[in-house]
């Protein structure tokens, strides 16, 4: 008999991703993440059920889950599902959660043209139309597989962090 464990998930997280580190060194991140569904019922009713799925990232790519995503950012995630289980004071406790093997940002990133003056996090303003004209044509305005990348990351797709 064939088996597949494949899951794939477009959301957003409903809070800040938690990372932390394992006894090797390795990184680990939590995340969690609503998926929206929209339907009518049988009567024509609009309706939206909201599914909410745990998340597991490893790695470097747990430490630039934690670096760049916040609370209500948008992703796709590919991954596996894994089923856990375990015991607390005597109660035996169990979880299905996502284990993601690839995390794609699907919002834009804001970020500033070269020659803006440093913003400090009291006055940080939302990028502005001005902003984005003075961007140089080889950065894009957006892209649907992941953040803009910093010009000096972009020189060798080998070194790209995700």
């Amino acid at each position: 008999m064939a088996n597949l464990n494949k899951v794939f998930l477009i959301g957003n997280l409903t809070r800040d991703p938690e990372v932390r580190y394992i006894p090797s060194g390795r990184a680990v991140a939590d995340i969690n993440l609503a998926v929206n569904r929209k339907y009518k019922t049988n009567t024509g009713e609009d309706r939206e059920d909201t599914c909410f799925v745990g998340v597991v990232a490893w790695g470097r790519q747990a430490e630039i889950v934690g670096e760049y995503l916040k609370k209500g950012s948008a992703v796709f995630i590919e991954g596996s599902l894994r089923f856990e289980q375990w015991e607390t004071n005597g109660e035996k406790r169990s979880r299905l959660r996502v284990v993601a093997s690839r995390i794609q940002f699907l919002d834009r990133l804001k970020r500033e043209p070269d020659n803006a003056p440093e913003k400090t996090s009291e006055n940080r303003s939302e990028s502005t139309p001005a902003a984005s004209e003075n961007r140089s044509e080889s950065t894009p305005a957006a892209s649907v597989d992941g953040p803009d990348i910093p010009e000096d990351v972009k020189s060798d797709p080998d070194d790209l962090p995700f």
